[in-house]
């Protein structure tokens, strides 16, 4: 199990929770209606991917390592809202609360996973 692939994996994954946020906010300042094959797909294909890897391999890491505070169910959560809302980003017609609130709770999971990673490895 590559723990560094997984730990930049979801460093990365954060980040873009960041840039969802700022999208969001983006296009309804900007009353802006995305291009969905041009601008939404290719966004979300690629990002689809990466979060699907990121969810086989933190349930692989937890199988291997039980961190005590990070389960399984919350990465298929984490990886569920991620899938949604990293294209609920583009459209201005989409719930604020909700949406903030999803992000918030994936990257709250992102972020105890990868300090699990740090403290399997001794790192801080």
């Amino acid at each position: 199990m590559k723990t560094m692939t997984l730990k930049i994996l979801s460093e990365e994954l954060r980040l873009e929770c960041g840039n969802c946020l700022d999208r969001f906010y983006e296009m309804r300042e900007r009353d802006h209606v995305p291009d969905f094959y041009t601008e939404v797909k290719p966004y979300a294909d690629h990002w689809h991917a990466e979060i699907e890897k990121w969810r086989e391999q933190s349930a692989e890491y937890i199988k291997e390592n039980r961190p005590k505070h990070v389960h399984f169910m919350q990465i298929e959560n984490a990886a569920e809202g991620m899938t949604q809302f990293f294209v609920q980003s583009f459209f201005k017609e989409t719930s604020k609360k909700r949406f903030i609130q999803t992000i918030q709770a994936a990257q709250f999971t992102i972020q105890s996973l990868i300090m699990a990673i740090d403290e399997r490895s001794g790192a801080q």
